[in-house]
């Protein structure tokens, strides 16, 4: 057979460098349907209202005007028309109800976009206004029910449990009880009780979302800007009532998602208005509109710790209420999934969560890079800094002293394995220097510095499928619908078809994610791809290797002899001609939790683990805070791909700056009010402060090559260090996100106001 080489643990190119530095690299914005006509959204003006009248004659009178379709036109289509993936709550178009400003109302199709734009302007609409509720904690208890009946879609093995339920606006409430919290409570020990709260943000993808659907005989197209498309076929084909391979989703180079273009976004739209006008349709959004399309969670999280005289955490209690928006997405899942680890990554004997997900009236909120660990994060590690700061003990002593280790149980009760927290706590002190004196500035300007560290339950269970074609020239093409959305996975996967071939990375050509030719998998979030996908196309690489020995020793070729690939196909079919097909597929282990206690013996099949240190200055004068410098270490087992995890792990910290200290969406009664990048600002070059990724020595044996995902362990805690830093700094502490100039100046302020009143 070929000889072996070794591509796992180094760093080649990747596979679609040339293209994109030469412009040659293809999107979905890119494409063209001959005949296709330009939509465009009418979207409600109210968060909450029952619809009277949709006027919209002169919008169809307009020169140029294809149709025009309201949700009435969708019901004749499909009687029906509602989807998600945890409840079957959100309609294509609205109905009887509106639930949050800039939900789509109707649809104008154009042969030219400014007309379609225009013809939008002229249709008008009634609502009988109704009370609305925004605030995730007034939610939990409000008169205000955002959905009459609760639908669960059934589609996750780990949400079949959700029941439908009336007169709430809860959509999940996952609850953990370990131990004995409330006789820990009423221990000896000192009580600690802080509230945070973080605000809601968008994910700025700068590739726009962008659907195209064209109707072929039996057969729907969609070309689509989705990290999930095998999700997008599954739920299109069951609003339709049709049979999968009815349907057909294409996914091009994807110019970010974090978690935005997951699920159904806009297909739904495109599918009916292609269905409706009878000719191929183009959804393009504007960034606006985007705004209106997904946000991540805005949340509060109540966490109360009781610490014993030596220092030690013995119970925490944990109340986290999540934001959802007017339709619940996979906020279910989110509570969920994150809930497992709200009480932080440390050693405590007595725990009670409560992770619960509302609906509110403002737009539909999903996750953003991290599936809600972020949030999270900056609660439980700035409520850690606090406590060790009360006790008078050192930040990072504090944490050793806590720290969760190896062999034993998380908060679930499931077991630490290969676990890396206090490496990944160690190295990250050890690279901050913590015991060496630090310079404190001097006037106005004075420095701080802090530590913070997170972990994440990888999300199970869920399915990849993986397809490796060897060709007769001994080429291979690997089928998967991984969507490589910036990431690199293509590369990495390329890598571990490569490494079990024993070929070269530039033999494997990754087939971009068709319905029509790739096979399943769940999608492409959750820093999953490495893990799951990874173990899919391994098994796929070994198949065929196998299914390719075979046919050797069948033409007499003898076992563990090197000869080149293309001369079996030449024994076997006397031409080079034929082809070995492998496959693979991979389900990770998982135990639900229990209905009572929420506990758990296998809550995932590893952990990602991520810490963030911070150097900075505060300008005490007018609270603006510099970024000196940001160091972040996680444990990304053995690397596939050593520069492409680097770059993930200071994409993610780089990300996290924005949510930390500007990103927030201004909500004026449900309504945007800053929804523009003119107005919502995201990082540039002069936030990024001196930069520092490394990973700590660490193999996962249950993975591919020892490889887990690295994409979200970046992110995960910078938020509270850069907290912990500037009260390390100025002695101020905010517990709202975000921590602008104008915050940390009236904390500033307010400190010296209770200085000078204690004087």
């Amino acid at each position: 057979m070929n000889v072996r080489t070794s591509i796992v643990g180094t760093s080649p190119a990747r596979l679609e460098s040339r293209a994109k530095v030469t412009g040659r690299a293809s999107y979905t914005q890119n494409v063209k349907l001959p005949g296709m006509l330009h939509v465009k959204v009418f979207r409600s003006t109210v968060a909450h209202g029952r619809i009277r009248r949709i006027d919209t004659g002169a919008a169809k009178a307009l020169p140029g005007v294809h149709s025009v379709i309201t949700g009435e036109d969708v019901l004749r289509l499909i009687p029906n028309p509602y989807y998600g993936p945890a409840f079957h709550d959100q309609p294509v178009l609205a109905l009887d109800k509106v639930r949050f400003v800039g939900e789509a109302v109707a649809l104008v199709l154009a042969d030219d976009p400014h007309v379609a734009e225009q013809a939008v302007q002229l249709i008008t609409a009634d609502y009988d206004a109704l009370p609305a509720v925004y605030d995730e904690v007034e939610a939990l208890t409000s008169s205000v029910i955002v959905h009459d009946e609760l639908k669960p879609a059934g589609t996750f093995a780990d949400l079949k449990h959700l029941s439908g339920r009336k007169n709430t606006n809860v959509t999940l409430d996952y609850q953990l009880r370990r131990g004995e919290v409330d006789a820990a409570f009423a221990s000896a020990g000192r009580v600690f009780e802080h509230t945070f709260r973080t605000q809601p943000v968008t994910h700025t993808t700068l590739e726009p979302f962008i659907c195209l659907a064209k109707l072929n005989e039996d057969t729907l197209t969609l070309h689509t800007t989705t990290q999930m498309p095998s999700f997008v076929r599954i739920e299109i084909a069951r609003l339709l009532g049709w049979t999968e391979n009815r349907v057909r989703v294409k996914v091009l180079h994807l110019g970010g998602g974090f978690a935005a273009k997951t699920y159904i976004r806009i297909e739904a739209l495109a599918a009916v208005a292609a269905l409706l006008a009878r000719r191929p349709v183009r959804l393009l959004l504007t960034m606006e509109e985007q705004f209106y399309t997904v946000v991540a969670h805005a949340s509060t999280f109540k966490i109360k710790s009781v610490v014993d005289r030596d220092g030690r955490v013995t119970a925490r209690q944990c109340q986290v209420i999540w934001n959802g928006g007017a339709y619940a997405d996979i906020g279910p899942r989110v509570a969920q999934k994150s809930g497992f680890t709200a009480a932080g990554p440390y050693e405590i004997d007595n725990v009670k969560i409560d992770s619960t997900e509302v609906y509110t009236n403002w737009p539909v909120a999903a996750s953003r890079r991290g599936f809600g660990i972020p949030k999270l994060c900056w609660a439980y590690e700035s409520h850690t800094d606090m406590i060790a700061r009360e006790l008078g003990i050192d930040p990072l002593q504090f944490r050793q002293k806590n720290i969760l280790r190896q062999g034993r149980p998380q908060s679930t009760g499931t077991i630490m394995q290969e676990d890396t927290i206090a490496d990944v706590l160690d190295e990250l002190a050890r690279r901050m220097n913590w015991a060496a004196p630090f310079d404190r500035g001097s006037g106005p300007v004075k420095r701080g510095r802090g530590i913070a560290i997170g972990y994440k339950a990888a999300i199970a269970p869920t399915t990849s499928v993986a397809m490796l074609t060897i060709n007769a020239d001994g080429s291979c093409n690997l089928q998967i619908s991984t969507t490589d959305m910036g990431q690199g996975s293509d590369t990495a996967m390329a890598q571990v078809a490569a490494e079990v071939l024993g070929t070269t990375i530039d033999q494997i050509k990754v087939t971009k994610p068709d319905t029509d030719i790739t096979p399943f998998d769940m999608g492409t979030l959750g820093s999953r791809s490495t893990y799951h996908m990874g173990h899919a196309v391994k098994r796929a690489a070994e198949d065929a290797r196998d299914k390719l020995q075979t046919l050797a020793e069948s033409v007499g070729l003898p076992p563990g002899s090197n000869y080149p690939w293309q001369e079996v196909f030449l024994r076997r079919y006397k031409m080079q001609g034929g082809n070995v097909v492998g496959t693979g597929t991979f389900i990770p282990p998982y135990t639900p939790p229990d209905p009572v206690t929420g506990l758990t013996t296998d809550a995932t099949p590893y952990w990602m683990i991520g810490g963030n240190g911070v150097e900075l200055e505060v300008d005490t004068e007018t609270g603006h805070v510099r970024l000196t410098k940001l160091i972040t270490v996680a444990d990304g087992g053995t690397l596939l791909n050593p520069k492409i995890a680097v770059t993930q792990l200071s994409g993610a910290a780089i990300m996290q700056i924005g949510y930390a200290l500007f990103e927030r969406m201004e909500m004026d009664h449900g309504q945007c009010t800053n929804a523009s990048l003119a107005d919502y600002k995201i990082p540039g070059m002069h936030d990024v402060p001196a930069m520092e990724s490394a990973f700590v020595e660490a193999s996962q044996a249950n993975a591919p090559f020892g490889a887990k995902g690295v994409g979200e362990s970046g992110s995960f805690a910078v938020a509270p260090a850069i907290a912990n830093a500037i009260h390390d700094a100025v002695g101020v502490r905010l517990t709202d996100l975000p921590m602008t100039p104008e915050a940390v100046l009236t904390a500033i302020c307010q400190a010296d106001k209770r200085r000078l009143g204690k004087a």
